[in-house]
């Protein structure tokens, strides 16, 4: 008997489009399943996270991660990517820089958030660096039918926030922490608020009212809450 997006803990979204929320700070990892290939969007927390996650990819698929997005560079979301060699890595252009220049920082970030430092280390010791940055936008195509459209549609939660937009039935869309449901939206040093309003409007614009717009962390949720979001941090940060 095949095993099932359910079996395995997962949500499926659409036909071959499933996420899951990850353990411990709550980050949704994503997966879109194309003829012989899997996108898997976000990397995971660790090398044991992303070991954990690749091995929940085949289980499914029966194959390896093929491509990696990574919506942007917080550690959370990009550990683990050091598990999944030999699959094409994109993030939106600049990211390179940070994870080749800023991986202290990231280190930093993670013990101080409670990840062990043996794993930190390792997890930065073995980080790669995306070679396919999107300076707009880019559509993959996996095969089968099955194409994904890649957006730069930051700044906002970072400099480098990348969307991952699947169409179909409903359409999907991967927003990384420029949305987020189970918590207000964090906006650490590395923020840029004044373009973040924009960014959600770009989101908007590409997912349309019917998509499924999944955050970073929390529920998946409707164009009405990724609205009022906007919203919301339009009237904190003082943007129009």
């Amino acid at each position: 008997m095949s095993v099932t997006w359910e079996d395995l803990g997962w949500e499926r979204l659409a036909e071959g489009v499933g996420r899951c929320r990850l353990p411990g700070w709550d980050c949704t990892a994503g997966l879109v399943v194309g003829s012989g290939t899997a996108l898997l969007v976000e990397a995971g927390s660790s090398l044991a996270e992303g070991a954990r996650l690749k091995t929940a990819v085949r289980e499914l698929t029966g194959h390896d991660v093929t491509h990696l997005a990574l919506t942007h560079p917080h550690f959370d979301h990009v550990l683990g990517a050091g598990a999944f060699a030999g699959a094409q890595t994109y993030a939106a252009v600049g990211m390179d820089a940070v994870l080749a220049h800023e991986a202290g920082e990231l280190r930093h970030d993670a013990i101080t958030q409670g990840l062990p430092v043996a794993e930190a280390d390792e997890a930065v010791a073995t980080l790669p660096v995306p070679l396919h940055p999107v300076s707009g936008e880019l559509t993959l195509d996996l095969g089968g039918g099955c194409q994904v459209l890649l957006a730069n549609v930051g700044p906002g939660h970072t400099a480098h926030d990348l969307a991952v937009l699947v169409p179909g039935s409903p359409e999907v869309v991967f927003c990384g922490d420029l949305v987020e449901e189970s918590g207000e939206p964090q906006a650490g040093p590395d923020a840029v608020p004044a373009r973040w309003p924009a960014a959600l409007d770009r989101l908007l614009a590409l997912g349309g009212e019917d998509a499924l717009y999944v955050p970073g962390h929390g529920a998946v949720v409707d164009a009405d809450f990724v609205r009022r979001q906007r919203d919301a941090l339009a009237t904190r940060f003082g943007v129009s």
